[in-house]
């Protein structure tokens, strides 16, 4: 089915959905009446429930890699809508939390959970933050971007999972599968002590919200009726809790039923087969034997490597949430029409989103927020191909040259990807200087190392292909891009 085809479909399910003129979340005319929109004055935890293999909805679950489906994926997008306008009222979200996608791992091959974060990430879009726009305490801006915390606030952590080399972040901290020592109540309980209204969501599988609601009651005694068992993921609970410290529960039934084929932008972005890059074009091969080039011991053959870098992440220079903003939504669920036709993988790997660091901030510069991003951007790829998702896990990013040599060994050395095509969504810092590791264990000339420019901040458009053929020479070009122009992408995200 062609791009239009997808989008005449789409809009006429959500046509069919909203009704003769009425609104797309109108709820069965037997059912209860939907609950008021939520009030800003009060304290709001709103339970986003997550799917995962046991507990789920007919054909929103990959049962191989534990991952969205497409039907999946459109009833995230829907959620997001009612979320925003049902829920909150259209008020700004003031916190949002999320899975942390290693505490739960599924399937066999023990795939890491990422379904909490998609979920809630294009409701993230439809909120703004306001950050300084320089690193000094610069006029503020306002993105259509919300950051989403699903960090580690505390030891020990899930098997695999490198320590943070800057300690642990506990104002980033996200919901933890296992509940370590009662982690996921004392996020919520230091909300709570902490007396400011506002809206607080979560985004995680039944198991977590259904037993953190149970705890919450219990333990701050509000004597609320608390569901007792899973119903369906459109399923929202919230409770809301007077300055004085009084609860109530409301339950908000979104009665979505997504259609099952891939979201389609509207209108969507214009594809070009010309690169809108700043990056200088560069293809670089080094054959062992040649020019005194050797082919490191242990290295991999067959494999080619795809590497793309986070969605459309900043309105302004310096600004940075750790999230993407509106427009990178835009680039992130088009890149299975963007790829089309000129990458060909069978598995999609990214940076952990519980991994953190600074970003833009106000004058005091205290804050730090999760890294989701690149594996945000390369998510609705894997979906649409319904491929296996992994997270590099066993090192931590902390710099571009002192992980040169990490994301090289992990790529190019030892096996792993031999015989494979992947996609890899990275941050763009730290893909040069591993390349040049990677050519310089080959003994690349000079001249050779030369040619591998850095990658330019305002760059989204490139996609870095590395391939190593049978006998384990290596080839690196930047010749391949998206393309889809920045300059072309709306500051809004799209709407569903």
């Amino acid at each position: 089915m062609n791009q239009r085809a997808i989008a005449l479909s789409l809009s006429l399910a959500l046509t069919l959905l909203a009704g003769c003129g009425g609104s797309s979340f109108s709820p069965h005319s037997s059912a209860p009446p939907t609950p008021a929109p939520l009030s800003p004055d009060q304290i709001n935890l709103i339970f986003v429930v997550s799917e995962d293999l046991a507990y789920q909805a007919s054909g929103d679950i990959n049962p191989n890699t534990a991952n969205l489906t497409s039907q999946g994926l459109q009833r995230s997008l829907l959620t997001s809508a009612y979320l925003q306008q049902k829920v909150l009222g259209m008020q700004n979200v003031t916190g949002i939390y999320a899975l942390e996608p290693m505490t739960h791992l599924q399937t066999g091959d023990n795939y890491p959970d990422m379904v909490g974060l998609e979920t809630i990430q294009q409701f993230a879009m439809l909120n703004q933050v306001t950050l300084s726009s320089d690193p000094y305490g610069g006029k503020p801006l306002a993105g259509h971007s919300y950051p989403i915390h699903a960090s580690y606030a505390s030891g020990p952590l899930p098997e695999g999972v490198a320590q943070p080399p800057l300690g642990f972040c506990p104002n980033c901290q996200g919901l933890d599968f296992r509940d370590q020592d009662g982690d996921n109540e004392a996020l919520v309980d230091a909300i709570v002590k902490a007396n400011a209204p506002g809206f607080y969501v979560f985004s995680a599988p039944w198991e977590t919200v259904s037993a953190l609601l149970a705890n919450i009651n219990q333990r701050e005694g509000y004597n609320l009726t608390v569901p007792a068992s899973y119903i369906s993921p459109n399923f929202i609970y919230a409770i809301s809790i007077t300055t004085s410290g009084s609860a109530s529960l409301a339950t908000y039934d979104t009665y979505l039923t997504p259609p099952s084929t891939y979201p389609a932008l509207s209108p969507a972005p214009v594809l070009s087969t010309a690169c809108t890059a700043q990056t200088p074009p560069f293809s670089v091969t080094v054959t062992g034997g040649q020019d005194k080039a050797v082919i490191p011991a242990g290295a991999n053959t067959n494999e080619t490597l795809y590497i793309i870098r986070d969605a459309d992440a900043h309105p302004t220079a310096d600004w940075d949430d750790n999230n993407y903003v509106g427009a990178g939504q835009w680039r992130a669920l088009d890149l299975p029409y963007a790829l089309a036709g000129k990458v060909s993988v069978n598995q999609v790997y990214s940076i952990d989103p519980a991994q953190f660091g600074p970003g833009s901030v106000s004058a005091s510069r205290d804050h730090t927020w999760s890294s989701v991003a690149p594996a945000l951007t390369a998510e609705p790829y894997a979906i649409a191909g319904n491929l296996p998702y992994n997270l590099v896990t066993g090192f931590a990013l902390t710099n571009p040259q002192d992980n040169a040599q990490q994301i090289s060994d992990f790529f190019f050395n030892g096996g792993r990807f031999s015989n494979q095509k992947v996609l890899v969504a990275w941050a763009y810092q730290f893909v040069q200087p591993a390349i040049l590791t990677l050519l310089t264990n080959y003994n690349a000339t000079p001249q050779q190392l030369a040619q591998v420019s850095a990658w330019p901040p305002t760059d989204y458009d490139t996609i870095w292909t590395v391939k190593l053929d049978a006998m384990g020479n290596v080839t690196v070009s930047n010749a391949t891009c998206e393309g889809i122009n920045s300059n072309t992408l709306p500051p809004t995200p799209p709407q569903f």
